[in-house]
């Protein structure tokens, strides 16, 4: 305990701050977690107080600092000054991260991270040599040997049978085992201290994330901590990630468990399965016109489907993202779960379901070895507290006793097992819908938790990752829960073999981190029935050129080639598990970007591992952008495959906007001049105004102005806006 306490309640921020100094003395390492859940007004608190004192040497351990988007030229001012101003309003920023980016940050202050928004430190050395490689399983046990001493989160409140109970909320990921581990090392007499900063604006979160006030040391209310939390917007999503979100679609189970990211690819998936269950007339039509359905019916009928979902989805995924509450919302994300080996052995037989309790329950859980013959205390709990038996019931000296019904609790006499049928529930309690390990989304998601009902939102269970993301410590019933699992993962690159390069680049620098990816693909090879989906944009642009994403070797590599399972690209599924090298090459040159098989056969052949007459069959010769844009467009034309499906923050003037200055960056200077120069002798269209406006050039009054009006007719022109 600090200073021989612990659940102290502080309102104000310095005051705690002064009183960690005090205790842990002038060496902190101090560990928050990723993204959401740090709690920003103490850390904020604890870094100013250490730029003032040289004397405190402060270890920042952390991951994903959340940051508004840093603004660059005149034009991106324009666009995304109100538009930040508006989203981020009232959020506040970290200011360790302001000076970290400036240049500022004191030689007193490290910053250490195990991952980064995807391309966040490419161009920074400081964050590249303090990069923490861990797996997100593995990131406690690291931090410990680092040294962190001090550990904050972001936390909630709330009233439960009269007692304040808090929520890790967002971030349950590392944060049940740090507070566990930390209060290890107390009793083993190390000094640490124990930080949650309760902000009411965070949704109250169940399954493992409720915890009592005496797991902190510290815990900081009131009103200035109840500050709007940091909601980015989502990205626009191409007709390229909805081709690849359309084949995902389809290898996933009804039945089955998904697990899929944050950004473009995951609403990709989701708008998919969205459209197979509530359009599936239309999404079949889609699957017929683009050849997905045709290429993989084999593979389609054995492991996935393009019908409704009668049984629904479970999600099992570290990152509970905004897509899963949309296909919450659009009735796939409904297969519930239980902890509970015999109910999920029942519920999988098809044999138990959420809304029903059969009249033979008892005899099916004797089946299955979920209860004794003479019911034990132990299970007669466990029937009530899973709804099996219906409230208000007693268990006295081996008697169920329902008023002044008293029922033998000895099921070896028939008798008491058809008495007993008179006191079963109508349905099954604590099921559901999702575990994740942390969230984050736009403010409309945080919000639409908030809303939700107590008993709804209970559906939607958090724990840490080494309960989420593996399946070591209760493998019978994680495996029951996850059946039919479809892992769906991003990577930058994948070779010719199946190897994946996910985070780093070949000459050592990190471009995101591991996270959890490992973890998810170990996984999913670990179950039966199990299936690894890892998803490669086909082609990037670097320095404006078209560069492929599948090579023939890279000198990284995240996942090894051993682990190879199904890879997909925007044109098409690659199965690979099980086969020989010659095979998988094949099949990954059919996923490739046409532009790019010649060379990759040519090296191929070269080191034997194609034979000399190979020749890719023509079909696979038509992987051209071009053409996959024409097969989707109508579609897209129809009101499906939307750049935002569920939604944005943007204005319709901003998503144009967007779009345009988003298009134009990719192209070569000589195009891009040659566009300002011919629209130099144009005419402003009436119906630019409204964007002229939205960008403060409707009225230019210098040749600066006038000259970037130009600008953004030019890039809107282009892009087909105006």
């Amino acid at each position: 305990m600090m200073n021989g306490k612990t659940g102290v309640i502080y309102s104000d921020v310095e005051k705690s701050v002064d009183d960690v100094l005090n205790y842990m003395g002038n060496e902190i390492s101090f560990a928050m977690t990723l993204a959401l859940g740090k709690p920003i007004l103490f850390i904020n608190e604890l870094y100013r107080r250490a730029k003032e004192d040289s004397t405190i040497k402060l270890n920042i351990v952390t991951a994903l600092a959340l940051e508004r988007p840093r603004i660059k030229s005149e034009i991106e001012k324009r666009f995304m000054g109100p538009l930040v101003d508006r989203i981020f309003n009232g959020t506040p920023e970290f200011d360790y991260m302001h000076d970290f980016r400036t240049g500022k940050l004191p030689k007193n202050v490290e910053i250490y991270e195990f991952f980064n928004k995807a391309g966040g430190y490419m161009e920074t050395p400081a964050a590249q040599r303090n990069h923490l490689n861990s797996n997100y399983t593995h990131v406690i046990r690291d931090a410990m040997d680092f040294g962190c001493n001090v550990f904050g989160q972001l936390i909630s409140c709330r009233e439960i049978d009269g007692k304040t109970m808090y929520s890790m909320g967002c971030n349950t990921d590392i944060c049940i085992e740090a507070i566990r581990e930390l209060h290890k090392m107390r009793a083993q007499g190390a000094k640490v201290a124990i930080i949650g900063e309760v902000n009411t604006e965070l949704p109250f979160m169940y399954g493992d994330a409720v915890l009592t006030g005496d797991q902190y040391d510290m815990l900081l209310h009131g009103p200035e901590f109840n500050y709007p939390l940091f909601g980015p917007p989502k990205d626009s999503v191409s007709l390229k990630d909805h081709a690849i979100g359309l084949h995902v679609s389809t290898l996933v189970k009804d039945g089955g468990t998904l697990q899929v990211g944050i950004g473009a690819l995951g609403d990709a998936i989701a708008a998919g399965l969205s459209m197979r269950q509530n359009e599936n007339e239309e999404y079949n039509r889609v699957l017929k016109a683009t050849g997905i359905v045709d290429k993989y019916s084999d593979l389609i009928e054995k492991i996935g489907g393009t019908d409704k979902f009668e049984q629904g989805l479970y999600g099992s995924s570290e990152m509970f993202v905004d897509a899963f509450f949309q296909l919450y919302k659009s009735g796939v994300l409904k297969r519930k779960v239980y902890d509970s080996i015999p109910i999920m052995k029942l519920v999988n037989a098809g044999k138990l379901a959420a809304d029903k309790i059969p009249a033979d329950i008892i005899e099916l859980l004797m089946e299955v070895d979920g209860i004794h013959s003479v019911l034990k205390e132990k299970h007669f709990k466990m029937l009530c507290k899973y709804g099996i038996l219906k409230e208000g019931l007693k268990f006295e000296n081996g008697y169920i006793v329902d008023g002044n019904i008293r029922i033998s609790a000895d099921f070896n006499r028939p008798e008491n097992v058809e008495a007993v049928k008179t006191l079963l529930g109508s349905k099954l309690k604590l099921g559901q819908v999702i575990l994740g390990a942390f969230f984050i989304g736009p403010r409309a998601f945080y919000k639409a938790l908030n809303s939700m009902s107590e008993e709804e939102r209970m559906q939607f269970g958090m724990s840490g990752v080494e309960k989420v993301n593996q399946l070591y410590g209760n493998e019978e019933l994680r495996t029951l829960q996850r059946k039919d699992g479809r892992f769906v993962n991003a990577g930058m690159m994948v070779d010719v073999f199946g190897a994946i390069t996910s985070d780093t680049l070949e000459c050592g620098r990190v471009v995101s981190g591991i996270g959890g990816q490992y973890n998810f693909v170990s996984m999913a090879h670990a179950l039966p029935d199990g299936r690894l989906v890892m998803m490669i944009r086909s082609t990037r642009n670097t320095c404006k050129k078209v560069k492929s994403n599948i090579v023939y070797s890279y000198g990284h590599t995240s996942i090894p080639k051993h682990l190879r399972d199904i890879i997909v690209t925007e044109y098409g599924i690659a199965d690979v598990r099980g086969k020989p090298d010659s095979k998988i090459i094949e099949e990954i040159l059919k996923v490739t970007d046409s532009r790019f098989q010649d060379d990759l056969i040519k090296e191929a052949k070269l080191h034997g591992k194609l034979a000399p007459d190979f020749e890719l069959a023509p079909e696979y010769r038509e992987n051209f952008p071009e053409k996959l844009e024409a097969l989707l467009k109508p579609f897209q034309a129809d009101g499906h495959l939307a750049p935002f499906p569920f939604g944005t923050d943007f204005t319709t003037e901003e998503i144009a906007i967007g779009g345009s200055l988003k298009a134009l960056a990719t192209k070569k200077k000589p195009a891009i001049i040659k566009g300002l120069v011919a629209e130099l002798f144009r005419p402003i269209p009436p119906r630019a105004k409204p964007y002229l406006e939205r960008m403060r050039l409707d009225k230019p009054t210098t040749g600066k102005e006038k000259i970037m009006r130009k600008v953004v007719l030019s890039a809107m022109r282009a892009h087909g806006k105006i």
